[in-house]
């Protein structure tokens, strides 16, 4: 069980970091409450300045929300058209023969994102476990300033259907026996108790939580054992002769739990990239709680 490519300890980073083929890449961006009257659940802050103070040496910075976000709707962090994703990962150095390896820091929500939209591109990048925290924790090198950067490659995708669906499809899949969707929120957000950033509180009908925030080590920030995941994912009934399908509040946290499903050997998961920021905005979908 487990893809050996797709995790990498802080141990096996260190030991690498004078490869030349190596991109290593801080995708640290928080949020923050939206000004008053605003219309978005949240507004996205990339984490460069902290990236600038300290950083994994080498490291460059990806800005999700910036750069690889598409910029014509409202949601924030929406996967971008492949014209964009292919000019941006280029622009960083993400090519032909390179090994990138992802962190993030406070959570390794935003690296975990990156893998998956990589994923979906049809490149297998790695994900730090335990991300920035667990880094400086163990008192390993750290080095300021702006980033040098990678030299620019071509990017050219290969990429993998059936990785990201809409509303449609998740309507489409509402209480069918062969599909679990699987909620990466919070207790209360599932449950629909008090006022949602998202809108109307609650979640999608019939769905299951298996909370990101459950599958992470609290102390070492790293990943929870494939065990532990496993009996989680379980007992919510998420099987491999299942369809399942993540979302959270905007597409970020599912990923923490598409990554371990991955890491279990499940292959037809997918993750509905709008989430809760679409879908409890529009009245005419459906929204359960309780």
């Amino acid at each position: 069980m487990g893809d050996p490519h797709a995790l990498i300890s802080t141990d096996e980073l260190a030991a690498i970091l004078d490869d030349k083929f190596l991109r290593v890449f801080d995708c640290s961006t928080t949020t923050v409450p939206p000004p008053p009257g605003s219309d978005v659940p949240y507004v996205a802050v990339p984490g460069r300045p902290a990236f600038e103070h300290a950083h994994i040496p080498g490291a460059d910075f990806l800005d999700i929300q910036g750069e690889f976000s598409d910029q014509t709707t409202k949601l924030l962090f929406m996967m971008a058209a492949l014209p964009q994703m292919e000019a941006a990962f280029g622009r960083h150095g993400v090519g032909p023969g390179t090994r990138v390896v992802l962190y993030s820091s406070g959570s390794m929500m935003m690296a975990t994102r990156f893998w998956w939209m990589l994923r979906a591109l049809g490149f297998d990048a790695a994900v730090l476990d335990g991300g920035f925290d667990k880094w400086r924790t163990e008192g390993r090198p750290v080095e300021s300033g702006e980033a040098r950067g990678y030299p620019a490659t071509t990017f050219r995708a290969v990429p993998r259907p059936g990785m990201f669906v809409d509303r449609t499809v998740v309507l489409s899949e509402l209480h069918r026996p062969g599909t679990v969707i699987v909620n990466a929120l919070n207790d209360d957000l599932h449950r629909g108790v008090g006022p949602s950033r998202y809108g109307r509180p609650g979640r999608i009908p019939g769905s299951v939580q298996v909370s990101a925030a459950t599958l992470v080590d609290p102390l070492t920030k790293g990943f929870t054992s494939l065990t532990d995941a496993q009996d989680k994912f379980a007992a919510k009934g998420v099987s491999k002769d299942k369809r399942v399908i993540c979302y959270c509040g905007g597409g970020i946290s599912a990923t923490i739990d598409l990554f371990l499903l991955h890491q279990l050997g499940y292959d037809d998961i997918t993750l509905y990239d709008a989430s809760m920021g679409e879908w409890a905005r529009d009245d005419s979908l459906p929204i359960e709680t309780g």
